[in-house]
């Protein structure tokens, strides 16, 4: 199973998202864990200071007023009472709360050095620590109140602190967890801020990658139309210098199929002059088969130049784009075989319009019948019509080839059978003009022996090259 995507934009938005959300995380993490410090620290040092403010309070005030000041004091969530027994002092502590240690600091500071204090986990917890600080805490699951808990994250304390007259005043206090929750403000400011970022992620990523695809259309579209339009040669520094380039890269092919061109033009029309005086030249010879073996060896020089610059020059590409009924044109080829005695049928259809170079097409599908014809003597035509694409497929009964024949199928001036007569093997530019013209659709053309002896030639033209 693939995960990768397998596009560059993917690929980079991949990676982009991946980064943002663990960054987003570990952020959250730190400042939420931070935060609950501040916040139990904060927390901390408002009881401590109120439970120092009472002591002092009561420190000044008669044994008789105590009880009925403490009972103004004694409201939930700090419970204030005078009767409680001292608690037994323990061994040393072996606390590492964080919330303990800062709780006892807070109260050391609050009550001064020299204040006995007893800091204890609420009644029926084991003492942690002796004085003068002797801190025990437990955490509860469960409703508050002295002694106990306020669900996941309450810390409970109880403290005692020793009056001048030798009392002991107790406090049941805790640090509720719902100071240190997470906010709902919170939360939607990171989502904000990660969606924020994910969509300034994306607008980056698809300007970084959108003159890639540009330039692989280019070099797609190239492939077709060698005078297709020139790149806009804007944008970044880099995406400007590689527009350029290509654009270099295609006027010199231009230059040089032009040049390579009007060489093979000139070249024709030179060696058409000595073929037609040889051709005047033989209608004198008296010898009526010497006659006709030189007409004959003449005819297949010319055809043999017509087709290598034919092959050469490529017209198709001139040809303007037309919107073409592949039937009506596939059916009048079969009509036209027919009428010279030929077997060609016809089977499957296609009856959307399909855009397309109308005389180069036929020529490809007539160079495709030829050939079948040449090594059987029937053919079948099966078109196939497609959303993305037109397939068809000319069968032949032939012998069919070998591997190493199919692989050199498409060379220039390659026949198939050894004896290379014209008469059964042609100029061996057939096939390589058909492919040519449907590359220059944006298809592809392919050979493959059939299961039960012959040849399946399959044209493959997509809708959407000039749709």
């Amino acid at each position: 199973m693939r995960l990768a995507p397998r596009s560059l934009f993917g690929r980079l938005v991949l990676v982009l998202l991946a980064g943002l959300i663990l960054a987003q995380l570990a952020s959250a993490y730190i400042n939420f864990s931070e935060r609950d410090r501040l916040l139990f620290r904060a927390g901390g040092m408002r009881l401590a200071q109120q439970v120092a403010d009472i002591v002092r309070l009561l420190d000044t005030l008669p044994a008789d007023e105590r009880r009925r000041v403490a009972a103004v004091f004694n409201s939930p969530p700090l419970s204030v009472s005078l009767d409680r027994a001292p608690i037994a002092a323990a061994g040393d502590a072996e606390s590492g709360d964080f919330r303990h240690a800062m709780f006892a600091a807070a109260l050391r500071y609050a009550l001064g050095e020299n204040a006995r204090i007893v800091l204890a986990r609420p009644p029926g917890a084991e003492v942690l620590s002796s004085q003068p600080f002797m801190p025990m805490m437990q955490r509860h699951m469960g409703g508050s109140g002295p002694g106990r808990g306020f669900g996941p994250g309450g810390v409970s304390f109880t403290v005692q602190v020793a009056l001048r007259d030798r009392s002991w005043v107790t406090f049941d206090s805790s640090v509720s967890p719902q100071e240190s929750g997470l906010p709902l403000r919170v939360a939607l400011t990171l989502l904000v801020l990660l969606g924020t970022v994910v969509v300034l992620s994306l607008v980056a990523v698809r300007w970084l990658t959108a003159p890639i695809s540009v330039l692989a259309n280019a070099a797609q579209e190239l492939g077709e139309n060698i005078n297709r339009a020139p790149l806009p040669e804007t944008g970044p520094a880099e995406v400007e210098r590689a527009a350029r380039a290509f654009n270099t890269m295609q006027r010199r092919l231009q230059r040089f199929i032009a040049d390579r061109t009007r060489i093979l033009t000139a070249m024709s029309h030179d060696l058409k002059t000595p073929i037609t005086r040889l051709r005047l030249r033989a209608e004198t010879l008296e010898d009526d088969a010497l006659r006709g073996k030189f007409v004959r060896d003449l005819e297949d020089m010319e055809a043999m130049v017509t087709q290598t610059l034919e092959f050469m020059r490529d017209s198709s590409a001139a040809e303007p784009v037309l919107r073409v009924d592949l039937m009506a044109l596939l059916e009048s080829l079969c009509e036209d075989y027919a009428d010279a005695g030929r077997t060609v049928s016809l089977e499957g259809r296609i009856a959307a319009p399909y855009a397309a170079r109308p005389l180069a097409l036929r020529r490809c599908l007539g160079n495709l019948l030829d050939n079948a014809l040449r090594y059987g003597e029937r053919v079948l035509v099966r078109a196939e019509d497609g959303a993305r694409e037109v397939v068809i497929r000319v069968l032949d009964e032939g012998p069919g080839m070998t591997e190493a024949e199919l692989a050199k199928a498409f060379e220039p001036f390659y026949r198939g059978e050894a004896s290379r007569n014209r008469e059964t093997g042609g100029t061996g530019l057939g096939l390589g003009i058909a492919r040519n013209v449907a590359h220059a659709h944006g298809g592809d053309l392919t050979l493959k022996n059939r299961p039960g002896g012959g040849l399946e030639a399959i044209l493959r033209l997509p809708r959407s090259a000039h749709s």
